[in-house]
């Protein structure tokens, strides 16, 4: 029998954050020169994790779905092109920074951190009524509790405000805000704030030999940009018909001045997005549509359902009339991990207008031309794969020692299966060899003979590994072998000949795609 160790968050996280870099997951960029901020390497197992991550993210998409296809656009873009989406007048973070201890932070984080504390107060009066009542009615207590009420009355006057001052984009009403809610710095437990101010967040460089500002083009800040301005391109070659979708994913660039907690936010990094074209007047029901398609393509990873929440904007983006978050509970707290979005017609229209150039579909069936509107979904890869982490990390008791493991779904561990002679003769390892070549074509697969089976078992259940194939006396005899099951840890015997089938039947992508 194996029982759960319970881990506190902060614990958690520093131990995922260890055995990224032990195990060969991820490593800080340059390390060898101390490393560069907010920036990381993905080894062995993190670059096939990911790889596996992208793929089914692809393949849900793009294969799933008829009017969805995917583009590879690239990253250096005509620079006007951000002029147009807004991203060189807009794309700013309000930061703020304490002036004793010199740390500079995202105002509306601080804000949004100070009501999720507020929040976890009423969950906590909530959680005591909850053991004290047998009956107990949680909506009933919301509106009688006066403790409870007078928090949510508090949470609901910072959010009014607080929206009101990103609408106006008064930075002096947000820092008015910090002030009158006490907010302090989590390093030097001070108010000391500096005003507030905006950041763009574009990196910029030059294109050809000469440095000069007509020169000057942009990281791109997002990919969806190379979507629309290949709108047409794609809606003629690929003869597809409103409503329809573009996919893509790759490299997105940004000057995140205040860029922390591991992985979750990065200067690189790696965006999956699709743009869905719609009819103007049906965007509200497609952004509906997506929302629910999108949680279910979470969910499909197994994980709990208490991992995921939705969370509406409290200030819309300049392009869209409607957007939330799908928030991913990790080890800090729940956060973002994709964005859905009404973008309306503002892309396609704002390119029409700076290119000169049409970006309208031909409605056939209407016989009239308009410009459609978008919605969006896009996930961030790293985030994803961090969430992947989070959740499937593991310290059991098993016969009193502690076994790490991660329970990552098969289909998108890293390593498919090991393939374990139990010693190193008897001509064991040359049926290993023999079986090892067989399964390489179903994913990255493991040959290892060093070391105990016992200590071979605990290595690749560190890594995620589903499934671990020995080799050993009885199948001298009789062609079978011993699967072990990554977390239960059951074993069972099979004939050596249907082991391909085996770990291709647990381990496809396709036991994902199914369920959606």
């Amino acid at each position: 029998m194996s029982q759960n160790t319970t881990l506190q968050t902060e614990e958690l996280f520093k131990k995922i954050i260890s055995h990224s870099k032990e195990y060969g997951f991820i490593y800080p960029s340059s390390e060898i020169y101390d490393g560069l901020s907010a920036v990381y390497d993905y080894g062995a197992y993190g670059a096939e994790l990911k790889n596996n991550i992208r793929a089914y993210w692809w393949q849900a998409m793009t294969y799933l779905h008829q009017n969805i296809v995917g583009i590879d656009a690239a990253i250096f873009m005509h620079p006007t092109t951000w002029k147009a989406s807004g991203h060189v007048d807009a794309f700013n973070d309000p930061l703020i920074d304490n002036k004793d201890s010199k740390k500079r932070y995202r105002a509306d984080v601080l804000i949004e951190e100070h009501i999720t504390k507020l929040q976890e107060k009423i969950n906590k009066e909530i959680e005591k009524a909850r053991k004290r009542f047998e009956n107990f009615d949680e909506n009933l207590f919301r509106s009688t509790n006066p403790r409870v009420k007078e928090i949510q009355e508090k949470i609901q006057q910072i959010e009014e405000r607080f929206k009101n001052a990103l609408e106006k984009n008064d930075l002096q009403e947000i820092k008015q805000i910090i002030l009158d809610c006490e907010i302090a710095c989590p390093i030097s437990g001070t108010r000391n704030w500096t005003d507030v101010r905006q950041f763009n967040l574009m990196f910029a460089t030059q294109l050809g030999s000469v440095a000069d500002e007509a020169n000057t083009i942009y990281l791109r800040p997002e990919t969806a940009q190379g979507i629309f301005v290949n709108f047409l391109n794609v809606q003629k070659t690929a003869r597809m018909k409103i409503p329809f979708g573009i996919a893509q994913t790759g490299k997105a660039f940004r000057n995140e001045i205040v860029a922390r907690q591991f992985i979750f936010r990065m200067r690189e990094f790696e965006q999956m997005e699709m743009q869905y074209f719609v009819k103007p007047g049906t965007e509200m029901e497609w952004y509906e549509y997506w929302k629910e398609a999108r949680l279910k393509w979470h969910k499909a990873l197994g994980f709990s359902n208490d991992y995921y929440r939705f969370k509406d904007h409290v200030k819309l983006a300049h392009y869209a009339n409607a957007a939330c978050d799908i928030e991913f509970k990790f080890p800090f707290g729940f956060k973002e991990l994709e964005g859905i979005h009404s973008r309306t017609d503002f892309d396609l229209s704002n390119h029409e207008k700076y290119s000169g150039k049409k970006l309208q579909y031909f409605d056939v069936e209407e016989n009239r031309r308009y410009v459609p509107y978008v919605i969006e979904t896009s996930v961030g890869l790293d985030r994803l794969f961090l969430a992947i982490l989070s959740a499937g990390y593991k310290e059991e008791l098993v016969e009193n020692e502690t076994r790490t493991v991660l329970s990552i779904p098969a289909a998108l561990a890293p390593v498919k299966a090991a393939v374990l002679p139990l010693v190193k003769k008897d001509g064991m390892p040359e049926i290993a060899q023999k079986l090892w070549e067989e399964l390489k074509y179903l994913g990255k697969i493991i040959y290892e003979d060093k070391d105990t089976i016992g200590r071979r078992y605990r290595r690749q259940d560190a890594i995620g590994t589903p499934y671990c194939i020995t080799i050993d006396n009885e199948t001298l005899q009789n062609e079978t072998v011993t699967i072990r099951e990554r977390d239960t840890m059951q074993q069972e015997r099979i004939h050596i000949s249907k082991v391909y089938s085996y770990i291709e039947e647990k381990t496809s992508i396709k036991n994902l795609l199914r369920k959606l």
